[in-house]
């Protein structure tokens, strides 16, 4: 698909017109230039389409515009090491958020427990939230 306009390339993305607009702004996406031919209108292709999709799947994973932009820079200059840094510092985070997401279930399901068993008194659920 080549030749769509922004709409088209937003939509085939995922993401809205005003996404697009902004990632231009950031850097992120070029902005091509108007063309006569299509009547002045921008066209946009398919890596342009495949570097949308990349941004959208890197937010994601948790990356930043400003990690996702250093990502684009690496690719372009082709160094794997410092990708494979980021790559590493960003799984690192995510195993520490899934650590306190577990404990927060557990400490939830340990309260839904106490919950169910009856008993008089506040909720366990309501009393633990309110602390």
């Amino acid at each position: 698909m080549t030749g769509m306009r922004i709409g088209t390339l937003a939509a085939s993305s995922g993401v809205g017109v005003e996404t697009v607009r902004y990632y231009q702004r950031r850097g992120l996406l070029a902005e091509p230039a108007r063309d006569d031919f299509y009547g002045g209108v921008r066209q946009y292709g398919e890596e342009d389409v495949r570097r949308l999709r990349f941004i959208r799947t890197a937010q994601g994973a948790g990356f930043t515009l400003d990690q996702i932009a250093e990502l684009l820079e690496l690719d372009a200059r082709d160094d794997r090491p410092r990708a494979r840094v980021l790559a590493r510092d960003r799984i690192l985070a995510l195993d520490a958020r899934i650590a306190e997401l577990t404990a927060a279930r557990d400490a939830l399901a340990a309260l839904a427990r106490e919950c169910g068993e009856g008993g008089a008194g506040p909720c366990p659920i309501i009393t633990a939230f309110e602390r």
